[in-house]
């Protein structure tokens, strides 16, 4: 069963960048799309980002602009870089197949607060 292992995330001035990693213990070639969701304090699990095995990618509008997403199948790999951070940004985001069918990760904690 694959596993998905979050990392990168960190406290972080508004303005400032931040790149997401998303290791999974298995092969995600297979796994037509994956994606980066986020939860914040008292707030539902939401989609911000998704990429194809082919590449396509789709933001969330609160995304758009300014988050990347991309993966590397070879190294079974899914990547956020995430720039102009806002504190509404804040949340713990996780990484998972879409829709997610795959175990949850315990997530990486972003904080942007001045």
């Amino acid at each position: 069963q694959v596993q998905l292992v979050e990392s990168g995330g960190g406290l972080m001035q508004p303005g400032g960048s931040l790149r997401l990693s998303c290791a999974a213990s298995g092969s995600i070639g297979s796994i037509y799309t994956m994606g980066w969701y986020r939860q914040a304090p008292g707030k539902q699990r939401e989609l911000v980002a998704t990429i194809t095995s082919g590449g396509t990618t789709n933001y969330a509008d609160s995304a758009k602009g300014r988050f990347t997403i991309s993966r590397d199948n070879a190294k079974n790999s899914v990547y956020l870089q995430m720039n102009s951070l806002k504190p509404e940004d804040t949340a713990v985001y996780y990484c998972n197949s879409v829709p997610d069918f795959i175990s949850w990760g315990q997530g990486t904690q972003v904080t942007v607060s001045s």
